[in-house]
């Protein structure tokens, strides 16, 4: 189901919040869950991988991960505020020491001139550390949007940890 690479980064990251002792929850919308599916595909990710939220409209954002509506309607979902505020929001709301939050606009539709598609924010939080957040712009069609996006996310967050 996900590729070798992908199975591949995630086995990585899995080791390595194991060698530290770091749970992990992600927060995903343009995603749609793929980050916690390709962690969870690895037998035995359940002792690092606490929970995923999937908040792909504005009211879950807001309800499951306690992004302010004001914060919504200021920036818009697609925002470094948004993601940071995702990311700082399943920190809160779950046990994880370290979180992954992305949100985005995959297409093929839903682009702007201001907002295109394939603009991608990705965030973490670690704990005790400030929330950190990238921007991508990333090509081709809504399945390669998000797999770009899944591969980021899976190496921003290996990068925060070592």
């Amino acid at each position: 189901m996900y590729s070798t690479e992908l199975v591949q980064a995630s086995e990585e990251l899995l080791r390595l919040c194991r060698t530290k002792g770091i749970m992990l929850a992600t927060a995903e919308s343009c995603t749609g869950g793929l980050i916690a599916g390709v962690l969870t595909e690895i037998a035995g990710s359940s002792d690092v991988v606490d929970r995923g939220f999937v908040t792909y409209s504005n009211e879950a954002k807001h309800e499951a991960l306690g992004v302010g509506t004001d914060l919504l309607d200021q920036h818009g979902a697609v925002s470094e505020a948004v993601a940071k505020a995702m990311a700082e929001g399943a920190m809160t709301h779950s046990r994880a020491g370290m979180t992954v939050a992305v949100t985005g606009i995959a297409g093929p539709g839903g682009g702007s001139k201001t907002k295109p598609v394939g603009l991608v924010y990705i965030a973490t939080a670690f704990e005790n550390q400030e929330t950190q957040c990238r921007k991508m712009l990333f090509e081709g069609d809504r399945a390669a949007i998000r797999y770009q996006t899944v591969a980021t996310a899976l190496v921003f967050m290996k990068d925060r940890i070592t």
